[in-house]
């Protein structure tokens, strides 16, 4: 692999483990960065490591321009991390990450050679092939637009009533809903990998039904697992989810 991850400004906060046997490559939710995944690496055991994985747009990449569209994202995403997958590896993603996740392993899967996941792990996202019903809303005005981030409960409301920070915030989440709401699923054969698919027991934007679905995308094993919470559920209950994480992953590992 790249000899240090902290060079690589998709992996910023990826930290070597002598002892590891499988890399996690995290992707986060809309309008999220990798530093939603910082601490997780000193809360899993020495031998899983963590890759959190910086889109553009956000944080420490606020300058550059945040993809809006899922394939150009595919096509970088499988160049950057190319270097990485030189060892077992997992993606995990949450809610727009765990889209990007099924979709870049599907993507690798097409590519000759490309090694693929041992494991994927969705999270807080309905199965691919069920289609969102709202219609769409990242290209609303700015007070509606507000007003959909104030009713999915994702941005602090003292974020909402920030002028300033809103500036910033909201090409990116409208770039991530765009990517989100232009998304079509076409129909592929089932990925080889496990998939466990994760929820909230009261998340209301994904059905139970939803998450149980994911199993049509897999001949491998496949599992569910529910945690109390909403949407968002992986902050309030993260040591639980790292705690599924890790029996996953070491059941995944050679």
């Amino acid at each position: 692999m790249a000899s240090n991850p902290h060079v690589s400004v998709w992996i910023p906060y990826g930290q070597r483990k002598p002892k590891a046997g499988i890399r996690l490559f995290c992707f986060p939710y809309a309008g999220g960065g990798a530093s939603i995944f910082r601490n997780w690496s000193e809360q899993l055991p020495a031998e899983i490591e963590v890759c959190p994985v910086q889109l553009p747009g956000r944080e420490s990449r606020l300058s550059e321009q945040p993809f809006s569209e899922l394939p150009p994202l595919l096509d970088a995403l499988m160049v950057a991390l190319s270097p990485y997958m030189d060892m077992p590896y997992a993606l995990f993603g949450h809610s727009m990450g765990a889209l990007i996740c099924f979709e870049l392993t599907r993507a690798l899967r097409r590519s000759t050679g490309a090694a693929l996941p041992v494991h994927l792990l969705v999270s807080g996202r309905r199965a691919p092939h069920i289609a969102d019903t709202d219609p769409p809303t990242h290209h609303l005005a700015e007070p509606e637009f507000i007003e959909e981030l104030r009713r999915l409960q994702g941005t602090p409301e003292e974020v909402l009533q920030n002028a300033e920070l809103l500036h910033i915030l909201l090409p990116l989440l409208r770039a991530d809903f765009a990517l989100c709401e232009t998304y079509t699923y076409t129909q592929e054969k089932a990925l080889p990998c496990p998939i466990t698919a994760f929820c909230g027991l009261y998340d209301r934007e994904v059905p139970r039904e939803a998450v149980a679905a994911w199993q049509k995308h897999t001949y491998n094993t496949f599992k569910t697992r529910f945690f109390v919470g909403d949407h968002f559920f992986l902050h309030k209950e993260q040591a639980a989810l790292l705690q599924a994480l890790a029996q996953a992953l070491f059941a995944a590992m050679p």
